[in-house]
């Protein structure tokens, strides 16, 4: 008798708290856009500024190490390392990115010129970054959002003649990198 009531309470115990979790706090997202004939795609998951408008991206803000100082490279995202897969060849600005999956890092030292990262290393949690499995790095072109960004979002544009435009915006910035897909 007595295993059956514990069972019943770790039951009750389990359900209670799945049932006052609700929606995760960084959703997953996914960005897909076809490039000359080939899908790409970057998921990830989306934090929001949720008040702290004008103190994600400073001294103090939300992106931060846990001892307290600015963290310069960032997952480009909550949770799981932001991850890209191209079933081409590309051009990302100026890295090569052959046919596969990578880790998308953002190097946020400079506020006003972020640095897009793509890393080799799969299978990540948002803060294992290893540079030595840098496959390249690439400067984005900076520019402020019309209206802020609550949730931060990745867009795949879709420019033609195999030509894109890779776009990271969260709170009151935006970033984006070019895009060329090869065969």
């Amino acid at each position: 008798m007595k295993p059956l009531i514990v069972c019943a309470g770790l039951l009750f115990a389990t359900t209670t708290l799945f049932a006052q979790q609700g929606p995760p706090k960084s959703p997953p997202a996914k960005a897909t856009a076809t490039i000359g004939g080939h899908e790409i795609t970057i998921t990830y998951s989306s934090p929001g500024v949720k008040g702290r408008e004008g103190h994600v991206f400073t001294g103090d803000g939300l992106i931060k190490t846990a001892h307290g100082s600015q963290y310069p490279i960032w997952r480009g995202g909550a949770n799981a390392a932001t991850t890209l897969h191209t079933d081409a060849n590309l051009m990302i600005g100026d890295i090569a990115v052959p046919k596969g999956d990578y880790t998308l890092f953002v190097d946020i030292s400079d506020p006003d010129q972020w640095t897009l990262i793509v890393n080799k290393k799969t299978g990540e949690w948002g803060l294992a970054y290893d540079a030595a499995q840098d496959l390249g790095k690439t400067k984005m072109t900076m520019s402020k959002p019309p209206a802020m960004v609550e949730n931060l979002v990745y867009t795949l544009t879709d420019n033609g003649g195999g030509k894109g435009t890779l776009t990271l915006a969260w709170e009151d910035h935006s970033a984006s990198v070019p895009i060329t897909a090869h065969k």
